[in-house]
């Protein structure tokens, strides 16, 4: 009973480390985060794409309200995955520090200034009494000097550079697929198709168009944009990736009730 209370001491302190040298409560953050529909990010030779899986609770719910994709900048673009609502504080946050560079240096941000800006934000809730951790972590792709440049945010406030990276639900399964299927050098339209193939792994190999969010950023167009559905859903229909009416019913019945 005295280990029990000892650990819970630690357990409710954020800025208490216990004797093996964790946070519990970023640990426990960590786990939000795998609650949440997976996103996921591949840099291209020329571009970086960011996906996410949108699938909504229900079908009276709009598609358009479900945000995974964000715009920090015009050449700057952010997958989620945990709890939205910490993200979207990530991310006005995100949009600030870029006008902030802009308005200050005359230049736009780099993706990595940007993305070390928001870890430098997180970290501050890991040591602070009287507040939590976030419960999401971020994908921030973009282009920087003429190159892609893709980065993740963790709970703990530590940024990790990849060439291609899942975040959410199924991480692991999704990185092994992602380990195996990417080469480097492949073009920006390639990694839209590892992308959604990489999503499908989770989705019992099929996607509906409206369920997944497509974002790409280009060396030669260095502006952020989502890819329509129709788009989607012909990319999905040529990868032989589309979901039946069958399908997109048990998707909706297994989608996630707490975090997006």
């Amino acid at each position: 009973m005295q280990g029990q209370s000892q650990q819970q001491a630690y357990d409710r302190g954020i800025t208490i480390f216990s004797p093996d040298g964790r946070l519990y409560q970023v640990e426990y953050a960590r786990e939000a985060v795998k609650r949440g529909t997976a996103s996921v990010g591949v840099r291209a030779e020329d571009g970086v794409v960011l996906a996410a899986d949108k699938r909504a609770r229900s079908p009276l719910m709009e598609p358009e309200s479900i945000e995974k994709l964000h715009k920090a900048d015009d050449h700057v673009g952010v997958a989620s995955a945990g709890h939205v609502a910490d993200a979207r504080q990530l991310i006005d946050f995100a949009r600030r520090q870029a006008q902030i560079n802009q308005l200050r240096y005359g230049e736009p941000v780099g993706i990595e200034t940007l993305t070390k800006n928001i870890t430098d934000h997180i970290q501050q809730y890991t040591q602070v009494g009287g507040a939590r951790p976030f419960g999401v972590a971020l994908i921030v792709g973009g282009i920087e000097d003429g190159e892609p440049r893709l980065f993740e945010t963790d709970p703990s406030g530590t940024p990790y550079e990849w060439q291609a990276l899942s975040i959410g639900s199924d991480r692991n399964d999704l990185r092994d697929y992602l380990e195996a299927e990417y080469e480097e050098g492949i073009s920006t339209d390639e990694a839209v198709g590892l992308a959604l193939d990489t999503l499908a792994q989770s989705n019992d190999g099929e996607l509906e168009p409206d369920g997944v969010g497509v974002a790409t950023i280009t060396v030669d167009n260095p502006q952020y944009g989502e890819l329509p559905a129709d788009e989607v859903e012909g990319i999905l229909d040529e990868r032989d990736l589309l979901a039946t009416d069958e399908d997109e019913d048990e998707a909706d019945d297994d989608a996630e009730s707490d975090e997006e």
